[in-house]
């Protein structure tokens, strides 16, 4: 149930399992469990295959409309009420109701995004209806654009060479990634809790994200990003916790000899960088705006 929440009206889900290519007593009633549940929510099979090996995969779609939904014998699981905020994502208990399909002001099912690579680029479904939303995310994606070719690829000290997982630790749109679609880096945007929801964009944009409390600790393996970047991400979160707290958190994610680059005002990037500083990391001031840290190898003994 929460796969099929999390999923594009039209998407597919592609399982390999035991169940689906072995036949004994235990494995025939996991599948005859999931051809019950798949039925009930409406998701058709596709594809079902087992190659030279014995291995097989079946692949399931979910539907691109409410029909199936509204011909059920059984509304069970029912459909979650109207009033169900399908969007919250934040600490919110799993729900055993079936998510209505999506639709926009006029009442239409929402469709897919763009065919990839233009989706990169053009107006996402999930973008605001209000009449200067479209204006903001072109200007926005040229603005990034721009920033990335111009000057963070060149001028700040940087060995772009070294990085491969970078994390933008307050997307928006997720243009700082989109402009870095075309070169050989992965990008996680994180959309901080506290600002505006840009998730569903950045995921209609193609790209991957999550949210996240930047007051709290990340869920991820210590040493995982060789970059970090964040734009005017501090001056907000510095009202909720200390940037000694969030310095130390970027520390511990940050891979020995990467790198963070930060735009913020002057205000938070001499703070940012006195505590950083203290924690042995070398600093420079890019065209008076850019901070940039290097992570070392030092410990406190």
């Amino acid at each position: 149930m929460e796969l099929n929440r999390i999923l594009r009206p039209g998407g597919f889900f592609v399982w390999s399992a035991t169940p689906v290519y072995r036949d004994d007593e235990r494995d025939r009633n996991v599948w005859n469990s999931m051809v019950a549940l798949t039925k009930s929510i409406c998701w058709k099979v596709v594809a079902k295959t087992v190659d030279s090996s014995g291995i097989g995969l079946v692949i399931y779609q979910k539907p691109l409309s409410s029909s199936c939904y509204e011909k059920r014998q059984e509304s069970n699981p029912p459909l979650c009420e109207q009033q169900d905020d399908k969007n919250v994502p934040w600490y919110v208990p799993l729900s055993g109701c079936l998510p209505r399909l999506p639709v926009d002001s006029m009442g239409n099912l929402v469709g897919w995004p763009t065919q990839w690579p233009d989706r990169i680029s053009s107006k996402p479904p999930s973008l605001t209806t209000l009449s200067d939303a479209e204006e903001m995310f072109i200007e926005d994606t040229k603005h990034w654009a721009s920033l990335v070719s111009d000057v963070y690829l060149d001028g700040p000290a940087i060995n772009w060479s070294s990085v491969r997982n970078i994390m933008d630790m307050n997307a928006g749109y997720g243009g700082f990634a989109a402009a870095l679609i075309d070169l050989p880096y992965w990008v996680m945007n994180v959309v901080p809790v506290h600002m505006e929801d840009t998730l569903p964009i950045i995921f209609d944009r193609g790209l991957i994200g999550i949210y996240h409390d930047w007051c709290e600790s990340l869920n991820t393996y210590p040493r995982t990003y060789d970059l970090l970047h964040t734009s005017f991400l501090f001056r907000n979160l510095t009202q909720r916790c200390d940037i000694i707290d969030v310095a130390v958190e970027m520390d511990r994610i940050l891979r020995p000899g990467g790198y963070i680059l930060v735009q913020d005002t002057m205000e938070m990037v001499n703070k940012l960088n006195s505590v950083l500083r203290s924690m042995q990391w070398s600093t420079s001031l890019y065209q008076g705006q850019f901070l940039v840290g290097n992570k070392g190898f030092w410990r406190p003994k």
